[in-house]
């Protein structure tokens, strides 16, 4: 499909540390874990890191793993493993990254609300494309110059991020938000030249039009994005090669045996 990183969560470990591990080496592209070491050794599992050069733009993917994402602490997925603190590695792969690159983009399997909490505790992540939570973002907020990505879970959603880089000293806007305060400037300027409205009411919509003007100002020095975001239906026809691949692998496993559900109230079997 194309992938350049892939960041591991804690469903992919269901199978085991080795059987990933292998899985890796047939992978023409990264398994990143920044924060998955190896119990016995205390080495990185994944590769911490991957960087790519697009168009002149360096860019430095790393990525996350939450421990709190675990059902327990006997969780069998995390056998022989130990997951660092997702901050304070966060913070060494920003020193490391950022001497190196442009931009740096994190594949977080945090959740939603961790995500934000990094972007308050790290500096210097540009992009956060998480997972876990399935909290659908059509509309990806920026806290402290940081994207925030999430779409829904089981493939509902795809995604596709459009961002100009201007400045890659600048923040980012979201050109919705643009769009919102033109239109409300269009519509505060109509009243003001209504002739209906008290001279207090023009005062305050004055107001409120030379606020919106300034941010607008500031607008034009930032790096604008946008996100599109389209439902996975049955119009996607399936790919041919990647459909034959499925289905011959379908083969070896005539009984059909539903796999275990892993979310915080453990291991359980989803209802028909």
């Amino acid at each position: 499909m194309g992938y350049h990183a892939i960041g591991i969560g804690d469903d992919d470990l269901s199978s085991g540390k080795e059987f990933l591990m292998d899985l890796s080496k047939k992978f023409n592209g990264a398994f990143l874990s920044s924060n998955v070491m190896d119990e016995d050794s205390g080495n990185p599992v994944f590769r911490r890191y991957v960087t790519k050069e697009v168009n002149g733009l360096k860019i430095g993917i790393f990525s996350l793993l939450s421990p709190d994402v675990f059902s327990r602490p006997s969780d069998p997925r995390k056998k022989g493993l130990i997951i660092r603190d997702p901050i304070e590695t966060a913070h060494e792969m920003v020193k490391e990254l950022g001497a190196q690159t442009d931009f740096v983009i994190l594949l977080s399997h945090l959740g939603y609300p961790k995500d934000v909490e990094l972007t308050q505790k790290v500096q210097g992540v540009h992009i956060i494309i998480g997972a876990h939570t399935g909290v659908h973002l059509s509309n990806p907020p920026v806290f402290r110059n940081t994207i925030v990505l999430q779409t829904s879970s089981k493939g509902m959603y795809a995604q596709k991020l459009n961002l100009n880089i201007l400045n890659k000293e600048t923040t980012f806007y979201n050109i919705k938000v643009k769009d919102t305060y033109e239109h409300n400037l269009s519509r505060l300027r109509q009243q003001l030249n209504s002739g209906k409205a008290s001279e207090a009411e023009k005062r305050q919509w004055q107001g409120a039009v030379e606020n919106i003007e300034r941010t607008l100002q500031q607008f034009e020095k930032k790096n604008p994005f946008t996100i599109t975001s389209f439902p996975l239906s049955k119009e996607f026809q399936d790919h041919p090669d990647i459909k034959r691949w499925v289905d011959a692998y379908k083969t070896k496993f005539p009984e059909k045996i539903e796999p275990p559900v892993h979310d915080s109230r453990g291991v359980y079997k989803p209802k028909p």
